[in-house]
């Protein structure tokens, strides 16, 4: 017979003083003590580090620049990472990519001389994409034309980078990664709209900066995480 039977009166009823356990410690109602066993297998959430997300999102960049990832694939994930609380949050969004490279760096841009910066186009078009590296001030002019600068898997050489942009006639869009802040100023510049505005706006004070300062006659620049929906 065990304790919890003999504490039952023959009705079933518990005896007055008795107490019986509220089941195993895997079952509801139980309640585990420092000092209890673990199973084997169990693990607990390791809360995730600023390091761990930062690593996190440089995978993603990669994969991202490496066409693994879609638009939209890469901004869900670099959010997720950018406001995941444990280890294990990051795993998921990363379990289906390539082991990081040896030392868990970001692969650098390709070698060569210092990242350029100016990009003019009359009546033609300027493209920045994929891996790149952008210096600490780029200037892009469109005449009649168009621009694309896309920073998500670029190589940032600065805390703050400043992009300089001016469109007589034409249009230029700015894609910036989440987890970078934008801050604008001239006339003619827009930030597209996100529905993590709350988020973006709450980011740390080391957070990267991107800078732009535009100037759009019969024009537009328009900064935003991704690219607009058609």
């Amino acid at each position: 017979m065990t304790p919890q039977e003999a504490a039952k009166t023959p009705d079933g009823v518990v005896a007055a003083g008795d107490t019986v356990a509220a089941g195993g410690p895997d079952e509801p109602g139980a309640t585990a003590t420092p000092g209890d066993p673990v199973e084997p297998g169990a693990t607990a959430a390791i809360r995730a580090s600023d390091q761990d997300r930062d690593a996190a999102a440089q995978r993603l960049q990669q994969a991202f620049a490496e066409r693994r990832l879609d638009d939209d694939e890469f901004d869900e994930r670099m959010r997720a990472a950018l406001t995941a609380r444990t280890g294990a949050d990051l795993e998921v969004l990363t379990r289906d990519l390539p082991a990081p490279a040896p030392g868990g760096q970001l692969a650098p841009a390709a070698a060569g001389p210092g990242p350029g910066r100016w990009a003019v186009a009359y009546k033609n078009s300027v493209r920045r994409g994929g891996r790149w590296r952008v210096p600490e001030r780029f200037t892009s002019v469109v005449y009649k034309g168009s621009g694309w600068l896309d920073l998500r898997a670029a190589e940032l050489t600065a805390p703050v980078t400043t992009v300089v942009a001016v469109a007589y006639k034409s249009r230029i869009d700015i894609l910036v990664p989440p987890g970078v802040r934008v801050e604008m100023d001239g006339f003619g510049v827009s930030k597209g709209w996100s529905a993590e505005e709350e988020m973006e706006a709450r980011l740390p004070r080391d957070a990267p900066t991107v800078h732009i300062r535009g100037i759009g006659y019969k024009g537009t620049i328009e900064t935003r995480t991704k690219p607009a929906e058609r």
